[in-house]
């Protein structure tokens, strides 16, 4: 099991940028891959953001985000983060951290089996 705690969440204008970090403990670090999800205001469901596997070499990342999100991990800290750049009021959500099941990178919330509590992003217009 994988212990999750995201940090860096706000208020923040439309154009700005914000990086989120994700501190994990429990199963050694380097062993799984670590994914981002969201999930917005009145929506039941988690939308994907980013995956990075567990050296880092290859990242995903959803439409929405590619382009403006950056995934990187630091194994030596335990710690996955996601630097957000020309934010959006749409990325308004609740973004969550996970660990992977496996060491490659997924998109797919199934393959993730440990969550953070999630943290709020709001993107003032």
């Amino acid at each position: 099991q994988v212990q999750l705690v995201e940090s860096g969440g706000g208020l923040v204008q439309a154009g700005d940028s914000l990086k989120l970090s994700c501190r994990a403990s429990g199963r050694p670090f380097s062993n799984y891959a670590m994914g981002w999800f969201r999930q917005a205001p009145g929506k039941n469901n988690n939308e994907s953001v980013a995956a990075i596997s567990w050296s880092g070499v290859t990242t995903l990342y959803s439409d929405s985000a590619r382009g403006r999100f950056i995934i990187s991990r630091d194994n030596a800290e335990n710690t996955v983060n996601l630097q957000m750049s020309s934010l959006k009021p749409e990325d308004t959500a609740v973004y969550y951290c996970a660990a992977g099941l496996w060491a490659i990178a997924s998109l797919k919330q199934s393959e993730y089996g440990d969550w953070g509590q999630g943290i709020q992003v709001t993107v003032a217009s």
